[in-house]
């Protein structure tokens, strides 16, 4: 297994060098080709690729960043991510690969009727996960978020066994069903739930788990790379999946960190459309390599502990301070604008506190536009806009604030 990891590593690197000039460059860069790169072990050498400096990429050489190994003509859909970030995909993806490996896992498979509330619309996280359910025999819904009533009417008509979402949205399914007297562990269906984008805390795997039965785990992916780590029934930290290599390495040098040190989640993945070779998540971790209950061998993560920079996810979207700052800068009226996140209920809210530089301007009409230039940048629905006295948003005040506990 060894040697073919092995191999598959240089073949993959060999690839992006000959057909993607951007990694070309990189390498090029760092005085390395090819054949400095025969192994998993001296994948270390390559230096790794940041999001924010593949955006700056992207930016430069447009659209991809020179990233792209096959030509624009093979491509079946282009998605594009927070940041912003043009993500090709063409017919040889590894991510279905790798999210089949997680629902498979899980216990996910033929006659399921699975809800999928990821969205559909630009990000790749909706279309990723319904075709890897659909390699596994299941029929898809493609739900979204939102519409909780026709939701919970869905959950019961259907006779939906499975959902994949976030778990803060399944939690508000389930409220709305016992609002409309429905029974949830009688007279629905379902009975399998895998959770990824927003922390999984233990107070609700309690509920769902304990008080209606559902078998629930927890993945960890990236709109970049899928779907790479998953939880198996003994719930002691997250599997690899097979499809990639992921590697803990310090964030400022790019080395890897000893098991049980946190460190920088770095991905190689083998997608010969969009090979994407130490790609940094930007997400904090660490490995163990103690021996999973279940069997299963390899190092496993145990728990996302953080963010590299200061981008902060929101109800399963990442919000960028330089989105923030965009939307403000509509808006002559705002002197200053920061982003608080809490968890009230065990779902996310986003709330924009807001120094007026003009104290005529209408705050209505300010707090309208500025939430919706925010959905419009972000993805994400602010839920309060806060008017604040001039000063109170310091000048060195991160422009988002995540004041989340997950207990």
């Amino acid at each position: 297994m060894a040697a073919d990891l092995d191999a598959r590593v240089h073949a993959i690197v060999r690839h992006a060098y000959e057909r993607a000039p951007g990694f070309r460059r990189l390498m090029e860069e760092a005085g390395l080709t090819p054949d400095d790169v025969p192994d998993v072990e001296a994948l270390e050498r390559v230096p790794v690729l940041s999001k924010d400096k593949l955006v700056e990429l992207q930016r430069q050489d447009p659209p991809f960043g020179g990233f792209l190994a096959v030509p624009m003509g093979e491509l079946k859909h282009i998605f594009l991510s927070p940041g912003p970030l043009y993500e090709p995909h063409g017919p040889d993806e590894g991510w279905v690969e790798g999210a089949s490996e997680v629902f498979r896992a899980v216990g996910f498979g033929p006659g399921d009727v699975v809800v999928n509330t990821f969205s559909y619309h630009l990000v790749p996280a909706g279309l990723h996960l319904d075709m890897a359910l659909r390699a596994l025999g299941c029929t898809v819904v493609p739900a979204g978020v939102g519409n909780t009533d026709l939701q919970v009417a869905i959950l019961r008509d259907l006779g939906v066994t499975g959902y994949v979402g976030t778990p803060s949205f399944l939690m508000a399914l389930i409220k709305k069903a016992e609002e409309l007297g429905i029974n949830v562990r009688e007279e629905l269906a379902l009975a399998r739930a895998l959770f990824t984008a927003e922390p999984y805390p233990p107070s609700l795997r309690r509920a769902f788990e304990g008080t209606y039965g559902l078998r629930t785990a927890q993945a960890y992916g990236t709109a970049d790379v899928g779907l790479v780590a998953y939880e198996c029934e003994a719930a002691e930290g997250l599997h690899i999946s097979e499809a990639v290599v992921l590697e803990i390495v310090d964030p400022a040098t790019g080395r890897r960190r000893p098991a049980g040190e946190p460190g920088e989640i770095v991905i190689t993945n083998f997608n010969r459309t969009y090979p994407l070779i130490r790609f940094g998540t930007g997400d904090l971790a660490a490995l163990t390599e103690e021996p999973c209950p279940c069997g299963r061998p390899g190092a496993r993560l145990v728990g996302i502990l953080g963010r590299v920079g200061d981008a902060v996810k929101v109800r399963g979207m990442f919000v960028h301070p330089n989105q923030l700052r965009a939307a403000a800068a509509r808006f002559p009226a705002v002197a200053r604008v920061q982003a608080v996140v809490t968890r009230p209920e065990h779902r996310d809210e986003l709330t924009l506190r807001v120094e007026l530089g003009d104290p005529a301007a209408d705050k209505d009409a300010v707090a309208e536009e500025l939430a919706a230039a925010v959905r419009e940048l972000c993805r994400v629905r602010v839920d309060h806009v806060l008017f604040v006295e001039p000063g109170t948003i310091a000048d060195e005040a991160r422009l988002i604030v995540d004041e989340r506990t997950w207990e």
